[in-house]
């Protein structure tokens, strides 16, 4: 008998949350653990962008994380959920993703509040690049189930350590064309929860359908994403500083993936993105250029 091992559970479908009485605003679903560090820019950047409410699911921080969450935005407007745990089918033996568990939580239990969610993590950057505000993209495309924004994938930039000044001065390139590093290429998603009725880490089911817009406001489905026609960020990116430093970069590898997996492989994967990542790069400045519109210097 041929032995294998049991597919991860990453899709949970369910019905959508309703709307609750005067929903607005965008707010941000994410996992995180011991981002300290990180933390604190990110989540003044995306205040600045507009961002209202910050959903974290927190996966067993052991460096004051979450405290550093409130105190860079405010305790009133970060909702707080403990979520270190790994939980598998018991007939199965298959694994649920963690983040995809993350995801459908916050659909279903604090979607219905917001006009928006986003789905990020704490190295991925909502940047508007025309405008001050991400409800400045989303504002336009109307009543949208779920927007698609692609990664633009940033390498080590040089960098051996952390630098002191944070993340967004000091990572400025990034791979050149994500339709050239296809093992690279993926999205996260801004969705109404209220129309969604499954979820996955990159993408959302809408209304029963697996499709959803561009910041064009093109309609596609998922398995069609990655063309030339749909992949738009002339009005909004999504930054993701995949490696950070060096040294970040290898302590990322050697902690290992957030699912179980053969750690060698896991390890093989991540220098694989990394150099599909670095090997055509570009100067980016779109971050440091939303900043000069709001007149900040750093955050």
């Amino acid at each position: 008998m041929w032995w294998f091992k049991p597919r991860a559970v990453s899709k949970i479908r369910f019905e959508p949350p309703k709307p609750q009485a005067r929903r607005a605003g965008l707010a941000i679903a994410f996992t995180t653990q011991n981002e300290a560090r990180h933390i604190a820019e990110w989540a003044r950047f995306h205040r600045l962008v507009g961002v209202e409410h910050f959903v974290v699911y927190d996966n067993g921080s052991t460096d004051g994380t979450v405290d550093v969450l409130r105190e860079a935005v405010g305790t009133e407007r970060v909702t707080f959920m403990p979520w270190h745990q790994k939980f598998f089918d018991a007939r199965r033996d298959a694994e649920f993703h963690n983040q995809v568990l993350c995801f459908a939580h916050a659909v279903r239990n604090f979607g219905g509040a917001f006009r928006w969610m986003a789905f990020t993590d704490v190295d991925e950057f909502l940047v508007p690049k025309q405008g001050k505000t991400v409800p400045e993209v989303l504002e336009p495309l109307g009543d949208f189930g779920c927007l698609s924004v692609p990664w633009a994938m940033f390498g080590r930039g040089g960098q051996m350590q952390p630098p002191e000044d944070g993340v967004l001065p000091n990572y400025l390139m990034r791979n050149r064309d994500p339709l050239a590093t296809p093992r690279a290429l993926r999205f996260k998603c801004i969705i109404d929860a209220c129309q969604v009725t499954a979820v996955q880490v990159h993408e959302f089911e809408v209304n029963g359908k697996s499709e959803g817009i561009n910041e064009d406001g093109l309609l596609a489905k998922h398995s069609d994403r990655a063309s030339a026609e749909f992949l738009r960020t002339d009005k909004l990116q999504l930054n993701h500083y995949y490696t950070r430093s060096d040294a970040e970069l290898r302590a990322k590898i050697a902690r290992g993936s957030n699912k179980i997996v053969d750690p060698e492989k896991h390890a093989a994967r991540v220098w694989r993105s990394v150099n599909l990542i670095e090997q055509d790069v570009v100067e980016d400045r779109c971050a440091l250029d939303l900043l000069a519109r709001h007149g900040v210097d750093h955050l």
